[in-house]
């Protein structure tokens, strides 16, 4: 490795680790947003918070790869140009491609890297991070008995407390509904105060009642009368164990989640894509055969050319031959009744009906066969990205020569958001077969490669693309072009 090469890799190394660092937290912090109100409360530890945040910034990176890159180039080649590095490096007869190979060799390293990590890393990842969030989002709220508030959490009871002392262990004016034999308020526990302690490491919660009593109506509808089963206890001590088994965190077996496309790699979202169009082809190759039934009166014949396990009606020329036959006879067949007419709309209703729901089985199978083909695609699609940005951050950090966070991030940030909005509209149009999948993946690269080619050949003539002039310059040679053809035009009429 050369010292040029050396040199250019530690001024990329820093920026690009810092907002790497910078863009995964952003990333982060705006996902597990969408999922506080379900965590929060619940006591989960700080090692399954910590399992939590490690998976999902896993899952992050194939996204915050492309703003990094696009970020760090900027600002690399950006201090190179405002320190007039660049200059001299130019002026010793270095091209500007050979002082963009360096980083350009680590973007396509980068690329190759998030492919693989999309191909084998991300699934994993995927399904350690939505089967913990699954268990953490079923998990119960930790025992938090409030003042005045009913409180159930525990099973089998429900308890109001009056007051709750500073040491969160005391509580007073206990009222304890026991409904563990499923007839309601049968038991009723009052008490002047109550102390809270956890015994086997968290496993039972003992509450200890001081000065109580407790109403038990024992009536079994056998024994008549006012006061028939009544029990009336008074106590001066009485302790209840509850069981904390609830609160703890239940692990689901991962295999229930691994059929999601996210946690599947490329040879398998193939698979599942072509049976899946396979099964729409059928679907569709069935309706002709279904309709059948319907209609009593009139068979079309098969069509001797047809191949496949479900063969095809004739099509227009039977129908006409049909439709004929039916003409010339019309003379000698008598009116249509009230009923030849209602079993006729029968037919049409229920043909109406079957069609129906028929397409919208088959819309939904092409849906799904498009949404695995969209995750088979993204891979491809996002690893390519790295490399997209770098071709736009590296000559355009050359052409503006800023370094920094200021124009550098402002830029970044306006192609990454055109980026992020084509994509997510690629993926969309792909997905309800608005565009094929394959070009609404691949839309926004195909977008921003030219802008980015663009880029690197105005940074090799040293052009202004940013200035105001280049664009009056380009505004002007336009209209002289318009002009000449003009004149060229009015000579030749």
């Amino acid at each position: 490795m050369k010292h040029l090469d050396r040199l250019i890799l530690r001024a990329f190394a820093g920026p690009f680790l810092l907002t790497f660092a910078v863009v995964e937290f952003i990333l982060l912090m705006q996902y597990m947003l969408k999922y506080v109100e379900d965590l929060v409360g619940k006591d989960l530890g700080v090692f399954v918070i910590a399992q939590l945040l490690g998976y999902f910034a896993l899952l992050m990176i194939p996204m915050a790869l492309p703003l990094a890159v696009l970020l760090s180039s900027l600002m690399t080649f950006g201090n190179l140009g405002e320190h007039r590095e660049l200059t001299a490096i130019k002026s010793a007869g270095i091209s500007l491609l050979r002082i963009l190979r360096p980083v350009g060799l680590v973007a396509i390293v980068l690329s190759v890297g998030a492919f693989l990590f999309n191909n084998y890393g991300a699934p994993k990842a995927a399904l350690k991070a939505y089967s913990l969030m699954w268990d953490a989002r079923q998990q119960k709220l930790a025992l938090d008995i409030r003042e005045n508030v009913f409180y159930y959490g525990l099973e089998g009871y429900v308890i109001k407390a009056g007051r709750k002392y500073p040491d969160g262990s005391t509580l007073g004016n206990l009222m304890i509904y026991d409904h563990r034999s499923g007839r309601g308020n049968t038991t009723v526990i009052l008490a002047d105060s109550g102390r809270m302690e956890l015994l086997y490491g968290g496993q039972y919660l003992r509450l200890t009642l001081f000065r109580g009593q407790a109403f038990i109506d024992q009536a079994d509808g056998t024994v008549r009368g006012a006061n028939a089963g009544y029990v009336r206890q008074a106590f001066k001590s009485n302790q209840i164990t509850f069981s904390l088994a609830s609160f703890k965190l239940d692990r689901t077996k991962e295999e229930l989640f691994a059929q999601n496309r996210m946690m599947k790699s490329t040879p398998e979202l193939v698979e599942t894509t072509d049976s899946l169009r396979r099964a729409a082809t059928r679907e569709r190759a069935r309706v002709t055969l279904a309709l059948d039934p319907f209609y009593t009166n009139l068979r079309l014949p098969l069509d001797p050319a047809a191949t496949g396990p479900y063969p095809r009606r004739r099509a227009a020329d039977s129908v006409a031959r049909h439709a004929a036959a039916l003409a010339v006879g019309l003379g000698r067949v008598p009116p249509p009744n009230q009923r030849d007419v209602e079993s006729a709309l029968n037919v049409a209703r229920n043909v109406r009906a079957y069609l129906g729901s028929t397409r919208e089985r088959i819309a939904f199978t092409v849906r799904e066969a498009n949404s695995w083909e969209v995750e088979f695609w993204n891979k491809y699609a996002q690893a390519l990205a790295v490399f997209t940005m770098f071709l736009i951050g590296a000559p355009l950090g050359a052409i503006i020569k800023k370094g920094g966070l200021g124009v550098p991030v402002l830029i970044s940030i306006i192609f990454f958001i055109f980026y992020y909005v084509v994509s997510l509209s690629g993926l969309k149009w792909g997905r309800e077969s608005v565009l094929p999948v394959p070009v609404g993946m691949w839309l926004s690269n195909a977008i921003l490669l030219p802008i980015g080619l663009f880029f690197l050949l105005q940074a090799r003539r040293d052009s202004s693309v940013l200035e105001v002039n280049f664009w009056s310059g380009a505004v002007v040679r336009v209209r002289g072009w318009w002009a000449r053809r003009r004149a060229v035009a009015a000579a030749a009429s």
